[in-house]
């Protein structure tokens, strides 16, 4: 019903939509960004819950994309945002790579203690 509603107030004033729109994408930029501070300190189980706090947002974005459409110049903004969550995911995966090889050489470690 709530759905029902909002829906009804965004036909009626579009922008709401497109502002509705990069708000989630702010949100996802401003996450990323934390996870990229948390990578650079090491900080991995933070990483790891601000990933899931992201896929939620990524979640409700998809959802919401469908009642909306962005201008022109929206457009722009969010594809400035999409280049900047790009360049975030690229470093933390450049600092995750060390932890992940760790992480490796440690499960192989107990794979093979308990194959003997």
């Amino acid at each position: 019903m709530k759905r029902a509603a909002m829906n009804a107030t965004e036909e009626r004033n579009p922008e709401m939509s497109q502002t509705a729109l990069l708000q989630y994408y702010e949100a996802i930029e401003r996450a990323s960004q934390d996870m990229l501070e948390a990578a650079r300190t090491g900080n991995w189980d933070e990483v790891v819950r601000l990933e899931g706090a992201c896929a939620v947002l990524i979640s409700q974005l998809k959802h919401a994309a469908n009642d909306g459409r962005l201008e022109r110049e929206d457009a722009q903004l969010k594809a400035r945002i999409m280049q900047r969550i790009l360049l975030n995911d690229a470093e933390i995966r450049v600092l995750a790579e060390p932890w992940l090889e760790d992480l490796d050489r440690l499960l192989a470690g107990q794979t093979r203690s308990h194959l003997h």
